[in-house]
């Protein structure tokens, strides 16, 4: 018994090490295009070279294992439903309302959503579709910070409607409980 309990937690941890992403190899990677300094594939600056304001602009995450974005919504304005499988999102409203949400995973599928303030902090778990809308008259801005150099990102409608080559017509009727020429007319949208 005790060998089993050792050996799940050794397999417990080599899974949680596989999960991350990689460590870096450097101290940092400061982008710089046509650098003939390569690291991880990427142009980056000579360390040597780097100054304080070299950090002050996003490119400069660069294999620091995050990676952040701005994201600018017009008045009754979506971020359409998305998952990002590689990262966890955390969220904070610089100006207006957001509407956020997230959906939990099967079977309960059930929605977690809230309206976000100025200064309101959200956290979307890593592989969940989420949604931002702005529910306010004015833009709504916020940051989104992400575990991930590469958190990747699905849109769920362009990726169901618009794959290419495209799903068949009668796997996504089936899906979604309606005629194929409602998916067709979907289809067409992407």
């Amino acid at each position: 018994m005790a060998k089993s309990v050792l050996l799940i937690c050794f397999l417990g941890l080599v899974f949680a090490f596989a999960a991350a992403d990689n460590s870096p190899l450097q101290d940092f990677c400061v982008a710089e295009a046509g650098s003939s300094v390569l690291v991880n594939g990427q142009a980056c600056k000579d360390p040597k070279t780097v100054q304080a304001n070299n950090f002050s602009f996003i490119p400069r995450l660069n294999t620091l294992g995050i990676s952040m974005a701005r994201i600018d919504i017009a008045p009754w304005g979506i971020n359409p439903p998305h998952t990002h499988p590689r990262a966890s999102e955390i969220l904070l409203v610089l100006e207006g309302t957001l509407e956020v949400g997230f959906i939990t995973s099967n079977p309960d599928n059930r929605l977690i959503s809230k309206i976000l303030q100025k200064g309101d902090v959200f956290v979307f778990p890593q592989g969940l579709i989420h949604y931002q809308r702005n529910t306010g008259f004015g833009n709504a801005v916020a940051i989104a910070a992400l575990g991930s150099e590469n958190p990747g990102v699905i849109t769920i409608a362009n990726v169901v409607f618009g794959s290419m080559p495209d799903i068949s017509v009668d796997i996504l009727a089936k899906a979604f409980k309606v005629d194929k020429t409602v998916v067709g007319q979907i289809q067409s949208k992407f």
